[in-house]
């Protein structure tokens, strides 16, 4: 069974920083691209980052420069440091995995930010 636990998330003020992990199980991971999206309350899922099996990552153009994605592959585990914090990027943060192997999508349950005073 595949599992997708994020953790790291927390309240911040604006101007701070955090860093959030997923760590994966029940899949092989080197086969597997990683993502970390976002949901705000009323707002549809955003992609926030990803990192594909090589380590070639994308951003979305809100946290280019702040936010970085990055993997460990002997953990099983990927990470997003988060710099520079604005209250918009309060969010559910989701981890997603890609299975290549098989096509299928894997979601975490999600770890809440918060970025206010």
């Amino acid at each position: 069974q595949v599992q997708l636990v994020e953790s790291g998330g927390g309240l911040v003020q604006p101007g701070g920083s955090l860093r959030l992990s997923c760590t994966a199980s029940g899949i092989l991971f080197s086969f597997t691209a990683m993502g970390w999206y976002r949901q705000a309350p009323g707002k549809q899922r955003e992609l926030v980052a990803t990192i594909d099996r090589g380590g070639s990552t994308t951003y979305a153009s809100s946290v280019k420069g702040r936010f970085t994605i990055s993997r460990d592959n002997a953990k099983n585990m990927v990470y997003l440091q988060m710099s520079s914090l604005k209250p918009e990027d309060a969010a559910v943060y989701l981890c997603n995995a890609k299975y290549t192997l098989t096509a299928s999508d894997y979601w975490g349950q999600g770890t809440q930010v918060t970025v206010s005073l």
